[in-house]
């Protein structure tokens, strides 16, 4: 089964609320975001968004300009569809990160909750690296939200790649410069207890 396939399934076996990674509210992304001080015209894009709600917060804090990427087109019905016309300002992208082709030098902010350790490969690392390397603009904000090493090795049915921020660093290399760090009990809601790794980088140039 692709990549593409598996995620359309799960998103069509369960409700968003059932799902393993959601949250009511992802306040920690949303912290670590309103934490940086940026205008509210901020360019902001949220990778594997699915049918997160933090766009919804996000648009509630009144930022502006916001693009939702994920590789389901089923998770982002579920999301407009909850949205209704406030989904209407949004940017909504479908594509996997391997190859979706992404504007240089766009975001402000780069989000991805539960992407980036999804990629056990290193050359799908290295591509992603690449990515957002490009898609950022000069000293832009990459918020990531990772399995810690606590976590269980794998998600959804798929092996994770846990992360240290120390591994996360060499793994980003001198591009990004790390700002900030912290842990996240995440409680699913079938009773797993998943322990996050949240950084923020910023771009060095």
């Amino acid at each position: 089964m692709s990549q593409k396939d598996h995620w359309e399934q799960v998103y069509s076996s369960k409700a968003s609320e059932e799902l393993g990674w959601y949250e009511p509210h992802l306040q920690t992304s949303l912290d670590l975001i309103q934490g940086l001080g940026l205008s509210l015209d901020a360019s902001i894009i949220d990778v594997g968004g699915g049918a997160s709600t933090l766009v919804d917060d996000l648009l509630d804090a009144g930022y502006r300009s916001i693009t939702v990427l994920d590789i389901s087109a089923r998770a982002l019905s579920l999301t407009r569809k909850r949205l209704g016309t406030r989904a209407e300002p949004v940017t909504w992208r479908v594509g996997d990160i391997d190859d979706i082709d992404l504007p240089e030098g766009q975001y402000d902010v780069w989000h991805d909750r539960a992407v980036f350790h999804f990629l056990t490969d290193v050359d799908q690392q290295r591509n992603y690296r690449d990515k957002l390397l490009g898609a950022l603009a000069p000293r832009g904000h990459f918020v990531v939200g990772t399995f810690a090493p606590e976590a269980p090795p794998t998600c959804s049915g798929l092996p994770v790649q846990r992360y240290s921020p120390e591994q996360l660093e060499a793994t980003l290399g001198a591009s990004f410069e790390l700002m900030h760090q912290r842990k996240s009990l995440h409680l699913t809601p079938g009773g797993v207890r998943q322990m996050y790794l949240y950084c923020h980088f910023r771009k060095t140039s």
